[in-house]
């Protein structure tokens, strides 16, 4: 028997492939040891791309995987390889691209065969042990292929040369055009959007209803420039309610992954980093902006739930929460009245069951349901007591699953979220546990110079870093730079940038991002997608931390920085004149570089009044540095004015005069 002939998986640094190591099918990990064996074999690969979080994949894993003749057929007649698309978005992203291309639509688990080439001549996403639903079984699907593949090789090989042209045909980047990136057109793309909304529910779209976190920020920092009354109301209605549907955990903090239903009612129940990273960012800028409690008290249960239930033991940010507890959904987070009863008694039992909206026909399943905070409490410190119980005896529940994969880009997005609510709001331990993050995450994802895309128990894994990594962790140590004076963040953030600019350019698009490098493992075409999606699209997190670190890079530095973020704003007009819902980033760095960016500059003499009001005011997308006169480029030659703090305003390379006071500060900024 072929030594190879195993299940590999017990090794991996992804907590997904290491739940399957124990499947009787011999499982491979992507690399060029398992391809070469699909050689030697001359049969097709069988790649299964998942997530840890993703409860249909361990529906399919429990059906299929854990079968023992379901493995013997996928043993014989395939290598299969599985792959965690958290840890290689790259492979995700290409293979997403065939299966919706063959399908209409995607999703996970995917399922895609391959030649050994890599070339996908068949792909989709679940099958059930037994025909459903106009689907055939996965046994029926394993068969038809392998004497597809016997018998009918050459339309096989067709297939696959015809997929793989139409992949490599769209893999270009987004044409050039004649439209600009300024006011006119960000307030089109904004009218756009809120003509779009959901506005009974909030929203967009109909079920399944996601968080449209980057899209928020983009509104936010559209009306701070156009004070667009509409555009602010959208936003408040949106993240209302989210905060008060069913998506938010009214207990523990922290959003789940999206609701199956358009009210918010109901989620898919997994809590992902990256969703509650770029949520805090967005509810903690509309609290400081608007003085609006709901956003302020969600943000800091938001930040709690991160500190809490995703930080790892050397500081960094587990991915995700499972959607399953014991295999059930909902389990650790569904109530009936009864069960409030239980633990609080008959009175508070009641009220409880009326503020959270726990009735006896359930919102979920077998009269079950999902705690929705519709109104505020009519006493504040009864809820306060009634949380905390409520909570307590939650954790005495069996509890989802921890994915304790530590992701670069979702760890910078965090390290933002946390510096920029933590300055803005004043709350500096969230500042420290951001210091904290981005050290270990330096420490253990710098090899060589070079980004690693994820490690497990701080051991760090074998795929490289992608775009989003760097971009993302530079924006964040640039963040960090901002929120401490701390010019030690500034030399790793222009590092990462450096690399990014040698390594991810389009030398033939200007502007342009591949989101590999260019010495990246070669795949069957290079992916670029620049579409804001559940996460922003690497080229504009890398439009972001080139604008910012533009701000506060030296003179020739800054030059390159700002030429290349207005490159990439270009390129992307297109897309934010006709597809504005899936540039939500891109719209939030768009109205950073149209208002200048705002630079705000104090020079400081130890008194952190003016600093800290400069942090509270300055609208999103503005780069505020504090310290000591000429600490850094932004500080240089900005003396304090008559010994005491002064401020300095800045729109791009116009200045106004110096302000020493909070009130001459808001009226500068307000501008």
């Amino acid at each position: 028997m072929d030594p190879r002939a195993r299940n590999t998986l017990g090794g991996s640094t992804s907590p997904y492939l290491r739940q399957h190591a124990d499947n009787p099918v011999h499982w491979q990990q992507w690399g060029p040891e398992a391809i070469e064996w699909a050689r030697e074999r001359d049969v097709p690969i069988l790649l299964s791309i998942g997530y840890s979080a993703c409860h249909w994949c361990h529906v399919m894993a429990h059906e299929s995987f854990e079968d023992d003749a379901v493995a013997s057929l996928m043993n014989e007649h395939f290598v299969c390889i599985k792959v965690d698309r958290e840890e290689r978005p790259d492979l995700d992203a290409v293979y997403m691209n065939a299966t919706v291309a063959m399908t209409g639509q995607g999703g996970w688990p995917m399922t895609c065969f391959l030649t050994p080439d890599g070339a996908p001549f068949y792909c989709g996403t679940y099958y059930p042990p037994a025909p459903r639903g106009g689907m055939p079984s996965f046994t029926q699907l394993l068969g038809a292929i392998a004497d597809t593949w016997r018998d009918r090789r050459s339309d096989v090989d067709n297939a696959a040369e015809s997929v793989a042209t139409e992949l490599r045909r769209g893999a270009g980047g987004i044409p050039t055009s004649d439209v600009a990136v300024d006011a006119a057109l960000l307030d089109a793309a904004a009218a756009a959007v809120v003509k779009d909304e959901d506005i009974p529910r909030g929203g967009f779209g109909g079920a399944p209803k996601f968080p449209p976190s980057a899209l928020l920020e983009g509104l936010l920092r559209t009306y701070e420039r156009s004070g667009n009354a509409k555009v602010l109301e959208t936003v408040k209605r949106t993240a209302s309610a989210m905060a008060r549907g069913g998506i938010y955990d009214q207990l523990g903090g922290g959003f789940a992954r999206y609701s199956v239903d358009a009210e918010w009612v109901v989620p898919h129940f997994e809590k992902m980093l990256y969703d509650n990273a770029q949520l805090l960012r967005v509810y903690a800028h509309l609290g400081r902006r608007t003085g609006s409690e709901l956003a302020v008290r969600v943000t800091e249960e938001t930040a709690q739930f991160l500190l809490r239930d995703l930080r790892t033991e050397n500081g960094s940010f587990a991915s995700a929460l499972d959607a399953d507890t014991e295999g059930v959904e909902g389990l650790t987070y569904v109530w009936t009245p009864a069960q409030l009863v239980d633990v609080l008694g008959a009175e508070d039992g009641e009220w409880a069951s009326q503020l959270l909206t726990v009735m006896p026909e359930g919102t979920f399943e077998e009269g079950a349901s999902v705690l929705q905070l519709l109104e505020d409490p009519d006493d504040w410190e009864r809820w306060g007591r009634v949380r905390n119980a409520l909570f307590a005896h939650r954790t005495t529940r069996p509890q989802p699953g921890r994915d304790d994969k530590v992701v670069t880009a979702w760890n910078g997005m965090t390290i933002t979220a946390l510096a920029e609510a933590g300055a803005g709001l004043g709350r500096p331990e969230w500042i420290s546990a951001a210091a904290e993050c981005a050290r270990t995450v330096l420490d253990l994802h710098r090899v060589d110079g070079r980004l690693r895309r994820a490690s497990l128990g701080s051991v760090v894994g074998e795929p490289v870093g992608i775009l989003e990594d760097y971009a993302c962790l530079a924006t964040g140590l640039l963040t960090l730079f901002q929120a401490t004076g701390d010019a030690e963040w500034l030399e790793p953030a222009e590092a990462l940038l450096e690399r990014a600019l040698r390594h991810f350019a389009d030398a033939e698009q200007p502007g342009s991002w591949f989101d590999t490098a260019d010495d990246a493992e070669t795949l069957v075409t290079r992916p670029r997608d620049p579409v804001d999606g559940a996460t922003p699209s690497g080229a504009s997190c890398l439009a972001e931390a080139l604008l910012t670190a533009a701000a506060v890079a030296e003179a020739g530095t800054s030059a390159r920085y700002a030429a290349a973020a207005a490159a990439s704003l270009d390129r992307v007009a297109l897309l934010l004149e006709r597809a504005p819902r899936s540039a939500g980033h891109w719209l939030a760095v768009a109205e950073a570089s149209v208002r200048g960016p705002i630079q705000v500059a104090v020079a400081t003499n130890g008194e952190s009044g003016l600093l800290d009001a400069a942090r509270r005011l300055a609208p999103g997308g503005a780069v505020v540095v504090g310290g000591e006169p000429d600490s850094s480029p932004l500080l240089a030659d900005r003396p304090l004015v008559g010994g005491d703090a002064a401020a300095y305003v800045c729109r791009g390379f116009v200045c106004d005069r110096p302000v020493s006071t909070i009130d001459d500060l808001a009226e500068a900024l307000s501008r």
